[in-house]
């Protein structure tokens, strides 16, 4: 029998699954690669009985409690990401609070990000007001290229040219389906090269003409907030979309989120 690289994924993930169960059964308290394999499972699982999407989150969302893992474990596991097939086509799920009732061990979690002693934050430079306008979730990381995030999140994406979030490194900030926050930004610093992300950039961030070009093909992409009509030309104030505006500086001259992501389908 010759199988694809996707269904050779899904036996593993499914071996991982019935190993996860057969030590919960043992009376064992799961680990996190467990605890990650049973919930991906139980959506693929309830994708394939024929429910839809938001049921094969809430079913997955059920499976564990904080008493079924090992300390910190709820930590780690904040949301699960997998792609299953559904009847109306492959649909990315992301089970965010995966974990029921979840006790947070805080600083001393696993991974916890703790900013380093005489390593103060920087202070925002840019302040923006973000609304999600998908239907899923959406997380940006700390140091990707804001301006390129998720083309769903409705915000001033001149502002936010060269810049990234203002919170510590490793970190993420989520914008839940509707929702809308008020985000620091700060210039990415190095040699402020932006390379791959959404592929807006793909250069030096300060080039002549960069940012112009950027807009223009975040525009083209159907990008919320970069203030440029379907034509090509430049939209009069507050036309970007809802939540658009910014609160600090206005053209910085400098300026995916992650995947993620994030999370069912929508990538940063």
């Amino acid at each position: 029998m010759r199988l694809t690289p996707t269904e050779r994924d899904r036996l593993l993930l499914r071996s991982a699954a019935e190993l996860a169960r057969a030590r919960r059964a043992r009376g064992l308290k799961l680990n996190v690669p467990e605890a990650t394999a049973l919930i991906a499972d139980t959506v693929c699982e309830a994708a394939r009985d024929g429910k839809r999407l938001a049921e094969a989150i809430e079913e997955a969302r059920s499976v564990l409690g904080h008493g079924d893992v090992l300390p910190g474990v709820a930590d780690v596991v904040t949301e699960v990401h997998v792609e299953a097939v559904f009847d109306d086509g492959s649909r990315l799920a992301v089970v965010s609070s995966p974990i029921r009732d979840g006790v947070s061990l805080g600083e001393d979690a696993p991974g916890a990000v703790v900013p380093g002693p005489g390593a103060p934050q920087p202070e925002p430079t840019v302040h923006l007001h973000v609304r999600n306008t998908a239907t899923v979730p959406v997380s940006v990381t700390s140091h990707f290229h804001f301006f390129e995030a998720n083309p769903r999140l409705s915000f001033d994406r001149a502002a936010a040219y060269g810049m990234r979030l203002c919170v510590p490194a490793g970190s993420s900030v989520r914008f839940d389906p509707g929702g809308e926050a008020e985000v620091g930004l700060v210039p990415i610093g190095g040699a402020r090269v932006a390379i791959g992300f959404a592929g807006l950039v793909d250069g030096p961030l300060d080039a002549p003409g960069a940012k112009r070009e950027a807009l223009a093909r975040a525009a083209a992409c159907g990008y919320l907030g970069t203030g440029i009509t379907a034509g090509g030309t430049a939209a009069g104030p507050g036309s970007g979309g809802p939540g658009t505006g910014s609160t600090g500086a206005g053209d910085t001259g400098s300026g995916d989120t992650d995947t993620g992501d994030t999370t069912g389908g929508e990538r940063a």
